[in-house]
């Protein structure tokens, strides 16, 4: 390939895309690898084939059918990594009903605004996950469950929602059990289901993912099965997965990263998913690589560096792995280093996109050099478009820094009931604005140098400053609020607010912390806060975040 004179690449590949729904492939790897191991849940004892996969697939999906769930119908996912889980995930797909994955961590405030955004009709959940209680949180919004017995549910917070099912072997008032669900589906509901392969379409859309917003409440980034199952085919492809091959997912399903670019990355090539938790937990992670003998291992960087620096790691074998997936954060050399020489992950690539991408849209190779895969996020991925564009829309020279954009199969179909924000993030010829400032060089590898959008990026997960700040303009104390992030050598970021009250008020930290306790995500609330009655300004009155992250990272340092 000539060396590239501006900042324009596109992804090649021998490859087709695969045309074809998320069911339909999934049954067709299921009849080339029925006895494969599929699914390991170690906290579950859950070993299953491919084929035994499917016929729980099957059986959920026709009880889906059963309390009247149908292509285009929104099915919320609410909790941990589990077994039930990847079942949702299947069977919603082979129905043609939409997935929302509903961020675990999520409390009231946010769980009301997400099922009701698109509109759910059915809510299936966990009981309860460590300070979550699911049961409690849905009954607190929805009290009319206790009501209602298991007919349609009429809530007046949630006027959408008319089932909701709940994971575990006990039964609550007003709510289905999961296993019951699985049992409610007979011959009428089968013949349905295997009727509607023949109907569904690969463009339509059949996943939510709630992606923080800029401007206020998270939007539903809307993905197609063609969208989602081409990014993990890709995905594996470029990991060089086979059936012979055992990923480990540390990371959470509610995310691209483990629905798309672990659950289907291994579904779409025939080899195994393992779960090691219900969350990450560096021990059980080092400890499943080992005893299951995983040939790959995703995780964000943050997850890495608290593997490598677990008490125990030695005590671990992990000769087992060569390959997996670094992303959603920048990768430190030094970690890179250490991954490779003391977790044996000669191949671990490292990937970079965004939700609106299915993910990912970048990629480095399993040969790229050290320095390719610690300084830049690799190459556009195959059937992918990149441009590097200046501000109005020129693409500029190659070294020169602009806005990365995307187009191809990957690109989102667009919020989900928002075509305005649709309309800013997607131009007319179909490129995808993605915020984020990168250099492209005369290979078409591409350095991400900074961000447009104001976003903080705390140990994988984006925060958006404006959403945790319209929260906290709630509290009839606070008069004004700015969040940002500061640099920490752990999380990568950690969140901070600098409040200004209103007079006659006092807050402690404390105050502000127990305000956002069930309310907000956990990694939302702020761990650093400042009382003050000013902010840094310039002479046009313009807040500047920058100077308030030194000032802040300062104090602490001191």
């Amino acid at each position: 390939m000539a060396p590239l004179t501006h900042s324009y690449f596109c992804g090649a590949s021998t490859t087709q895309i695969i045309y074809k729904t998320i069911g339909r492939y999934f049954d067709e790897i299921v009849q080339e690898h029925p006895d494969n191991s599929a699914l390991l849940v170690r906290h579950q004892g859950v070993s299953w084939t491919y084929r035994e996969l499917q016929a729980r697939v099957d059986q959920l999906a026709s009880g889906l059918l059963a309390l009247n769930v149908r292509p285009g119908d929104r099915v919320g996912i609410w909790g941990p990594n589990s077994s039930e889980w990847v079942l949702v995930q299947l069977a919603t797909a082979k129905i043609g009903a939409v997935m929302v994955c509903i961020n675990p961590a999520y409390r009231l405030y946010e769980l009301e605004y997400a099922l009701n955004k698109v509109s759910c009709s059915v809510l299936i959940c966990d009981a309860q996950f460590k300070s979550s209680d699911y049961l409690g949180m849905i009954t607190t919004l929805a009290p009319e469950l206790a009501l209602s017995g298991q007919e349609h549910l009429q809530a007046e917070k949630l006027p959408h929602l008319q089932h909701v099912v709940r994971m575990g072997s006990e039964h609550t008032p007003g709510m289905h059990n999961f296993d019951d669900v699985c049992h409610m589906g007979g011959a009428v509901e089968l013949e349905l289901l295997q009727a509607l392969q023949n109907q569904l379409k690969p463009d339509d859309a059949i996943n939510i993912q709630f992606t923080s917003g800029t401007t206020g409440n998270p939007k539903g980034a809307t993905l197609s099965h063609c969208n989602i199952l081409n990014n993990g085919f890709l995905t594996g492809l470029a990991m060089q997965l086979t059936p012979k091959d055992k990923l480990c997912v540390p990371v959470p399903l509610y995310h691209c990263f483990g629905m798309v670019m672990s659950v289907l990355a291994c579904v779409s090539h025939g080899a195994t998913m393992v779960f090691p938790g219900p969350s990450f937990d560096p021990e059980e992670t080092l400890r499943t690589v080992e005893e299951e003998s995983c040939t790959a291992l995703h995780g964000v960087p943050t997850m890495f560096i608290n593997e490598l620096d677990h008490p125990k790691f030695a005590d671990f074998n992990l000769s087992s792995l060569r390959t997996g997936i670094m992303a959603g954060a920048p990768c430190p050399v030094e970690v890179m280093k250490r991954v490779i020489s003391e977790m044996h992950m000669e191949s671990v690539l490292i990937a970079y996109g965004q939700t609106e991408l299915s993910p990912i849209n970048h990629i480095t190779r399993t040969d790229d050099s050290l320095k390719r895969r610690t300084e830049t996020v690799g190459r556009a991925m195959p059937w992918v478009e990149i441009k590097i564009v200046d501000q109005d829309g020129h693409v500029v020279p190659v070294g020169e820094k602009g806005e990365i954009c995307t187009r191809g199969y990957s690109v989102m179909q667009g919020y989900w009931d928002d075509p305005v924000k649709t309309a800013e993030t997607i131009d007319p010829s179909g490129w995808l604005h993605s915020g984020d400032l990168a250099t492209m060089d005369d290979c078409g590898y591409v350095k991400i140098v900074g961000r447009i959008k104001d976003m903080i990026i705390r140990g994988g997960e984006n925060i958006y400053p404006r959403e945790v700040e319209e929260f906290l303009y709630q509290h009839p104390a606070i008069s004004e609020v700015q969040v940002f992030g500061i640099a920490d050598a752990k999380m990568g970021e950690e969140v901070c607010a600098w409040i200004q009250l209103n007079a006659g008020h006092t807050l402690t930290e404390q105050d502000v912390k127990n305000y956002c306790a069930d309310q907000i995500t956990h990694f939302k609330v702020p761990r650093h806060i400042r009382f003050v009655t000013e902010y840094p300004m310039t002479v046009t009155g313009k807040i500047q975040k920058f100077v308030m992250s030194e000032q802040m990272l300062a104090s602490l340092q001191g």
